[in-house]
């Protein structure tokens, strides 16, 4: 490993950037070049950090010991450098769009929402180049505190109520953490992630390593969305498109299945979890979670909860590749982790889009409005398609590997809910596309496309999910990192 301050760097840029935005809140102007320079400044340096990784290793950096044993620590490992690469991209598309966004409905308080916005990036990329599970604990209670002035934000009832619940969910999450922490920590005497599993750990007794991961996977299953914890993530949809978008497609939902994924093949490994069966019952519960949220999805009339419930199921498909403990179905996790995020942000544009040109937000209300906006709904069509996994769209290649990945693992059962739920998500999805298309509506004759500031971010983005259909490992190289990451995990 090589000692370095770009992790550190990592952080402390949307940190400072939070106190610029604040000190800079007179000037809007200023306040938002503050927000796009910081978010530019950090694909800068997690770009550096991938190109680190590849060339002599990860970067790491120790600030502080914390307790014996255990160092605050900071390390840019390939799945790590892969998350923080994504949220740092998606910050950039999402700070224009918040521009459009907010001036477009002249929203309050908008000084206070870009600077927790970039707070809550600071936390994400501590989440990200975590060493240990400590520091990976104090970053993902950071980033609860950070976004929940977010999810408060509009600052009516709704939203107070939906704030409350996302705290009482995340800070019951972090308590079952914290219990998890302490007996691994008095059976193994350390915290230090490791691909593969943390020395010593599976030769704890059965019940003690039981206890271990059901704590651990109950406080990041809370972010994660999984049954029955998933309740705080449809009401938290009343924030503002752009957190929606970005915090509840990206850092918020993702850091809960980063942190399973940390559980699974870097606490634990295939040794620890060996005759337990507790990672084939998480697969089949993040399976039951997979065809509940798809289900869920088909009833809801308001856009961004029927997306929400998408997003249950689809962070599911994650966990349940991570569970399988097969090679073929971690690279598909880990691939889709990416693959939803582009997927999923573009969605939430588009619907952030339609509700501040046209003020609608029901599903019931779009007939017709592709003939008015079809390069908005065109990115719809192409989020659509790829959450269904249909080929040439990013989504075809990790749902893919997923299912070979449960093929190889003997679990056909979880294949066949992969497949359902494909079926589904045409289902949820593709009538919106139908009928803004080929339903004809006098409702729009006054609307066209959003402001450019919304609209060029939700066509690269949706741009984006077709290159990486077509070719997975453009960019960033995700596939490669995928592959890699599924190769260090015995």
């Amino acid at each position: 490993m090589n000692d370095s301050l770009l992790p550190l760097s990592a952080v402390a840029i949307p940190a400072v950037a939070a106190v610029a935005v604040l000190r800079a809140g007179r000037w809007p102007n200023l306040r938002e070049a503050c927000s796009v320079s910081a978010a530019v400044a950090l694909v800068v340096v997690t770009t550096l950090m991938l190109a680190e990784l590849r060339s002599s290793g990860p970067a790491h950096i120790t600030i502080a010991e914390l307790i014996p044993g255990v160092a605050l620590r900071l390390r840019g490992d390939a799945l790590g450098v892969l998350f923080a690469v994504l949220a740092s991209v998606l910050w950039v598309v999402t700070s224009v769009y918040s521009i459009g966004y907010m001036r477009g409905l002249d929203e309050h308080a908008q000084t206070r929402f870009y600077a927790s916005f970039a707070a809550a990036l600071a936390a994400t990329m501590g989440v990200a180049f975590a060493a240990n599970l400590l520091t990976l604990y104090l970053f993902y209670e950071m980033l609860t505190l950070a976004t929940y002035p977010l999810v408060a934000h509009k600052e009516i009832e709704p939203a107070l109520i939906a704030s409350r619940k996302y705290l009482a969910y995340t800070m019951a999450a972090g308590v079952a953490l914290l219990a998890g922490m302490a007996v691994l920590y008095s059976v193994t005497g350390t915290l230090e992630f490791e691909a593969g599993g943390i020395p010593g750990l599976a030769e704890a007794p059965a019940a003690t390593r039981y206890f271990v991961f059901t704590a651990l996977i109950a406080g990041f299953g809370v972010k994660a969305a999984l049954l029955p914890l998933h309740g705080w993530l449809p009401s938290a949809m009343v924030a503002p498109t752009p957190v929606s978008a970005l915090l509840h497609a990206v850092a918020v939902v993702k850091s809960g299945v980063f942190g399973c994924i940390r559980t699974i093949g870097f606490v634990f490994g295939g040794a620890a979890l060996a005759g337990l069966g507790v990672a084939e019952a998480l697969a089949y519960l993040a399976g039951t979670t997979v065809l509940f949220g798809s289900v869920v999805a088909l009833s809801q009339d308001d856009l961004k909860r029927r997306l929400a419930f998408s997003t249950v199921s689809h962070l599911s498909y994650i966990v349940l590749g991570a569970a399988l403990l097969t090679t073929t179905a971690t690279a598909g996790a880990v691939l889709h982790l990416v693959n939803h995020a582009l997927l999923k942000i573009t969605l939430f544009f588009c619907a952030g889009a339609i509700y501040v040109t046209t003020g609608r937000d029901r599903v019931s209300q779009l007939a017709g409005i592709g003939r008015r906006m079809p390069l908005t709904m065109g990115a719809f069509a192409i989020g659509t398609l790829g959450l269904a996994g249909v080929p040439p769209f990013n989504g075809f290649i990790s749902k893919w590997y997923l299912c070979m990945g449960g093929l190889e693992a003997d679990h056909t059962g979880l294949v066949l809910i992969l497949v359902i739920s494909g079926v589904l998500n045409i289902a949820y999805l593709f009538p919106i596309v139908y009928t803004a298309f080929f339903r004809a509506s006098d409702d729009f004759t006054e609307f066209g496309e959003a402001h450019p500031a919304m609209l060029v971010p939700l066509l690269l983005t949706a741009l984006a999910s077709l290159l990486l259909g077509v070719w997975p490992d453009a960019g960033p190289g995700a596939w490669s990192l995928a592959q890699t990451i599924a190769g260090e995990l015995p």
